[in-house]
């Protein structure tokens, strides 16, 4: 669901939101009106107290069945609410529960043990990045955990950057080889755009600073799997490095 359609659906959510409480205050004042008139005056006060202070509640449970007939997300998916990442372990009628997962300054992006409880009235107005769902040729959200990941390695200056980005070029080419050809049998001929450009563009890119040359390389990985791989294509350009004299880290 794009973004114009999330807040499509949170205006028609506020609207139907509204026509409810309505709907249930005018049953309240009739009933209260006919069985109890001495009280009724102050029923329609106490039920548009209550109605206000369940809004969010009425809202979240409304926002439950948008989850589960647009498939914005499925157990197991790893998702992004506004500044929140995590899991998805349940989909209640009120709240998401999500298995936080770090970032990569934190933990690696690698499970934090914590549980994160969700209101789903969040998802109407915040962006959702799904890191587990991308779109096949016909427009249909299909499972799918790979993705692009970069390796940044800073060089010094009087490094010979053109070696260094083809050296890390072939450990890129050999090490998500096979990543590259599961995703492939995934998406069939709707490539996502990142599996287009692993494919065809180039994935070693150069960036200069004063003091650093940065060799900046992309590939491709499961969500899972993105620390391990970055993992070995580190330890590998290190191993390459120690036998090219014109290649130095900073």
């Amino acid at each position: 669901m794009s973004q114009n359609e999330r807040l499509s659906t949170f205006k028609w959510l506020t609207v139907a939101t509204a026509l409810i409480l309505l709907l249930v205050l005018a049953g309240v004042s009739i009933v209260a009106a006919i069985y109890v008139p001495q009280v009724a005056v102050y029923v329609p006060i106490l039920a548009l107290g209550l109605a206000l202070a369940l809004q969010k509640y009425t809202a979240s449970f409304v926002a439950y069945f948008v989850i589960i007939f647009s498939r914005i997300y499925d157990l197991g998916d790893r998702i992004r609410i506004g500044n929140i990442k995590g899991d998805v372990r349940s989909v209640g009628m009120l709240h998401t529960t999500l298995e936080e997962v770090g970032e990569d300054e934190k933990l690696g992006g690698e499970l934090t043990g914590r549980l994160l409880h969700v209101p789903n009235l969040v998802i109407l107005d915040q962006p959702v990045l799904n890191y587990s769902k991308d779109y096949s040729v016909d427009y249909k959200t299909i499972s799918s955990d790979y993705m692009f990941d970069e390796v940044r390695i800073p060089l010094t200056t009087n490094s010979n950057p053109e070696k260094a980005a083809v050296l890390l070029e072939n450990i890129l080419k050999e090490e998500d080889e096979v990543h590259i050809k599961e995703a492939e049998q995934t998406f069939q001929n709707g490539y996502p755009k990142f599996l287009q450009e692993a494919l065809k563009g180039p994935r070693v890119l150069i960036h200069i600073e004063p003091q650093h040359i940065w060799v900046k390389g992309k590939f491709v990985t499961t969500v899972r799997g993105r620390n391990e791989l970055r993992n070995l294509i580190l330890l590998q350009f290190l191993k390459e490095v120690n036998t090219a004299p014109d290649i130095k880290l900073a």
